[in-house]
């Protein structure tokens, strides 16, 4: 109950969350803090945060309820072999990679079940120290992680996607200062890919300035379909839409549609090569840093391992 109070920030969403009524929260946490010898929430009208000796006790409980979980799919593991509930957190640009991951590892553990969410960067961090998420894929190099277990799985590098009637359809590559010059449909400002764009455009001398976003690869592409748009996506995205039968978003070689114009989305999209050799960005699997770790999230980790691309440690 302290941690569902601690995420929702409000009385009475915690005891919806918890099954109970709010009084019987208020009554649980008052109970808690009797029993710790201090006070634990700063109460007024509504919920006020939590109190230095809150927060502690929070770090403490979050432990707590994760180690009492790896007990738990341990011995139950012991008893019948991995089973369970696995909520795996992927930043939008590695959708179409994940089920690289989740096929192999879902083979492996039949009686786990995966539920795949589309987050953004901070928000995966966020849900793993909450527990909201129990693991999540995500950038490994740009920005900090934190105490997370990281697991390299592959580089992303990116190509502009535009319509085949684009004037730039048939070039063999362009800079990043020529796909700044076109309209572009790009992820929000929150996607940490946005962020990344944004870098490589202003080292190039040139500013994103993005018509339409969005926080959906998919919404992208249909605005891209229209002809009216391009947008800068991973190559792996490119591979998901590619008509180039070699072409396969598990794969994690570099395939024929990685090295020349690829056409895409039913015939109407081409996606062309950025010149820019350091536009790479590492993406990987990682979970909080906790020992041990489930039977469930062990194993997972061994199957990121096995199937991370040879350069990406």
């Amino acid at each position: 109950m302290f941690i569902a109070l601690a995420n929702e920030r409000h009385f009475g969403a915690a005891a919806d969350l918890c099954g109970v009524t709010q009084p019987t929260l208020s009554s649980a946490i008052k109970k808690l803090e009797d029993q710790l010898g201090v006070q634990l929430v700063y109460r007024g009208s509504r919920f006020q945060g939590l109190t230095p000796e809150g927060q502690r006790v929070l770090d403490w409980a979050r432990r707590i309820v994760s180690d009492t979980r790896t007990m738990r799919e341990e011995m139950r593991a012991s008893r019948r072999g991995l089973s369970g509930n696995l909520r795996i957190g992927v930043i939008p640009t590695a959708l179409p990679m994940v089920v690289g991951l989740v096929e192999p590892f879902t083979k492996r553990h039949p009686n786990v079940r995966v539920a795949v969410l589309s987050r953004a960067s901070g928000e995966i961090l966020q849900q793993i120290d909450t527990l909201e998420l129990d693991a999540g894929i995500t950038y490994l190099d740009n920005e900090p992680l934190g105490r997370m277990t990281a697991v390299p799985i592959y580089h992303e590098s990116y190509r502009l996607l535009v319509h085949r009637n684009s004037p730039l359809a048939r070039q063999s590559e362009v800079t990043w200062a020529e796909a700044a010059g076109v309209p572009l449909c790009l992820l929000t400002s929150d996607m940490q890919n946005r962020r990344i764009i944004a870098q490589h455009l202003a080292t190039a001398g040139v500013q994103a300035d993005a018509m339409v976003e969005s926080n959906s690869m998919i919404a992208l592409v249909s605005h891209v379909m229209t002809g009216r748009w391009a947008s800068i996506v991973p190559v792996k995205l490119a591979q998901m839409f590619s008509a180039d039968p070699e072409s396969d978003p598990r794969a994690g070689k570099m395939s024929g549609a990685q090295r020349s114009p690829a056409v895409v989305g039913g015939q109407n999209l081409t996606s062309i090569p950025i010149r820019a050799a350091d536009a790479r960005h590492l993406v990987g699997l990682i979970v909080a840093h906790r020992e041990p770790h489930t039977p469930v999230l062990g194993a997972l980790l061994d199957e990121a391992r096995r199937i991370a691309e040879p350069d990406a440690g």
